[in-house]
Order: C-alpha cells, then sequence, then structure tokens
C-alpha cells in the first residue's frame, strides 16, 4: 500500500512538470473546451470503436552456460525458454485520434501544447485558474494548481 501511495505522489508530480496540451481557441471558456472535448470523444468513440487485441511477444531460448567459482569448479546451467509476455493493443487508437481532432477543428479549436512556467513565474503570479482561455504568445506557459485546474500566463 504505501509503495501505491509513493507511485501515486510521484505521477502527480511528473504531471505538474508536463507541458499542457490540450485543443486550444482564443476567447472560449474553459467550460466550452472540457464540454466539447467531451462530445468530440464520445463521438470518435462511436466513429471509432476500440478493438482490444491480446498479443504475445515471442518466447525466447536462453542456451546453456557454464557457471564457475574462484577455486576452478563449474556447473552447467541448463539451457531453458523464456515464454513471451502478453499485452494489449487497439490498433484504432489513432485513427480515433484523428477524428477527435477533427471534430474539434470543425468547432474551431486546434491542439497545442503550452509548457510551464518558471518556478519564479509561478511563484510571483497570482493563483488563480483560467476560465477563458487567453492568446497565446512565444512566452505563454502554464501553472498547473492542486485542485486540477490551471493558468494560463501570457509573458510580454
Amino acid at each position: 500500500m504505501k509503495q501505491l501511495t509513493v507511485t501515486i505522489v510521484a505521477l502527480i508530480g511528473l504531471g505538474a512538470c508536463a507541458p499542457l496540451n490540450t485543443y486550444y481557441k482564443p476567447g472560449a471558456s474553459v467550460t466550452a473546451l472540457l464540454r466539447q472535448t467531451t462530445a468530440c470523444e464520445v463521438e470518435a468513440l462511436a466513429k471509432v470503436p476500440a478493438s482490444s487485441q491480446i498479443r504475445q511477444t515471442p518466447p525466447r531460448y536462453i542456451p546453456p552456460w557454464s557457471d564457475c567459482n574462484n577455486a576452478g569448479q563449474c556447473r552447467i546451467i541448463p539451457g531453458y525458454y523464456e515464454p513471451g509476455t502478453f499485452y494489449t493493443v487497439d490498433p484504432n487508437a489513432n485513427l480515433r485520434r484523428r477524428v477527435e481532432t477533427q471534430c474539434m477543428a470543425n468547432q474551431g479549436f486546434a491542439p497545442v501544447s503550452i509548457p510551464v512556467c518558471p518556478a519564479s513565474v509561478a511563484r510571483s503570479a497570482p493563483p488563480r485558474a483560467t476560465t477563458t482561455l487567453p492568446p497565446l504568445n512565444a512566452k505563454s506557459c502554464v501553472i498547473r494548481n492542486s485542485d486540477g485546474s490551471f493558468q494560463i500566463v501570457t509573458l510580454g
């Protein structure tokens, strides 16, 4: 349980360092963005359903080898097979993502990646959440809030 807690805290911390990848339309409300994103995700899933497929990596043969100690005594370790591992893929995922992006583009939203603000900017900005998407420039950055909201800061 302790390991799970440490892992969750680490993932939350990493999320705070990652850029904000979202759809964007200057002047749109964050509520409208979230509503439209959900609608396009649902539409894309209806048009391109998930197709989970279970696959397996090939097994691997490990040949026999000698294991010798400092006294020169050796023993032969017999060869063996390592079974392949199983994993799941969805071959429709990329097409579904393109359909979602097209749906968002039809509503005037474009995908963007906004970098995280430097610590000095995050410390000096008054804490708040962005409610309306401002125009972006090359110096725009994002501050992620602990409640899951974000604040876009446009410098200069």
